[in-house]
């Protein structure tokens, strides 16, 4: 069988998740974004960023994080939030390169020196970012109100940057973690994708791997935008499966009737 990107000519597979930063489509959603980042790298603080599965929020971090000088700002990633409070400590501490110990408070003090030294002695700015963060215990989310407490709460000294689903907004609203919200500075829920950034994206990424924009008709790209549920991740899910049936039936363009078999395929998985 011929891989569809063969079949129809293509460098590579336009609707890749690997596909690299540098070629990314910007949506409004990766606008809005970018610009609340822009201004935590400028401005140290918490921000809090939700989507539904799929619109893009980790990808909008990657790219954000591929832009940063290493040599002015340290971006730490940590995705594994099921975890206990005392494995969260541990977790941190592998992630800034600390020496992990037994005892929570000891641990504590080794990563607020760390950030502060950073901050203060080698005007480093530190972005930690906790992805899937509805997922953390209640006790956790107590801790990280006392981690970004510097000098009688006098100074920020990095950004903490707590990723998740819709439902991180209704746990910030409970009243334990009054404290944590009220010291949240910038914050985004994403709308999704629109219908008209769905076939700019599909006609983009066309282009961006070396063939005409028109293999998928008008009703193929509106077809597959209303099955996508305005998730970036299912569309693309969906236009791949939809191109190797394509291939598979010797078909130059992709129409309506094509993606629809597409999605049908795609909900048997």
């Amino acid at each position: 069988m011929i891989p569809f990107t063969n079949y129809y000519g293509m460098q590579f597979n336009p609707f890749d998740k690997e596909i690299p930063s540098r070629d990314a489509f910007m949506t409004m959603d990766m606008e809005q974004v970018k610009g609340r980042l822009e201004h935590l790298k400028a401005h140290p603080g918490i921000g809090l960023f939700t989507a539904a599965p799929g619109q893009g929020k980790t990808f909008s971090l990657r790219c954000f994080a591929d832009s940063l000088n290493p040599n002015l700002v340290k971006f730490y990633y940590i995705c594994l939030s099921t975890v206990s409070t005392t494995e969260f400590y541990r977790q941190l501490c592998v992630t800034l390169g600390l020496e992990v110990s037994y005892k929570k408070t000891v641990m504590f003090q080794r990563i607020q020196d760390y950030l502060y030294s950073m901050s203060m002695n080698k005007n480093i700015h530190c972005m930690i970012c906790l992805d899937e963060a509805q997922y953390l215990n209640a006790d956790i989310f107590k801790d990280l109100k006392m981690l970004c407490n510097f000098c009688m709460d006098s100074k920020n000294c990095f950004s903490l940057l707590l990723l998740g689903q819709p439902v991180l907004n209704s746990l910030m609203m409970r009243q334990p973690n009054e404290a944590l919200r009220q010291r949240i500075s910038v914050s985004y829920n994403f709308n999704g994708l629109t219908e008209a950034e769905a076939i700019r994206y599909i006609s983009n990424r066309m282009e961006l791997v070396g063939v005409s924009p028109r293999i998928f008709d008008d009703s193929a790209m509106i077809t597959a935008y209303g099955s996508c549920n305005a998730s970036l991740r299912q569309l693309n899910l969906i236009l791949t499966k939809a191109l190797t049936i394509g291939a598979q039936n010797n078909k130059q363009n992709i129409d309506s009737d094509i993606v629809l078999a597409a999605v049908n395929d795609i909900a048997l998985i």
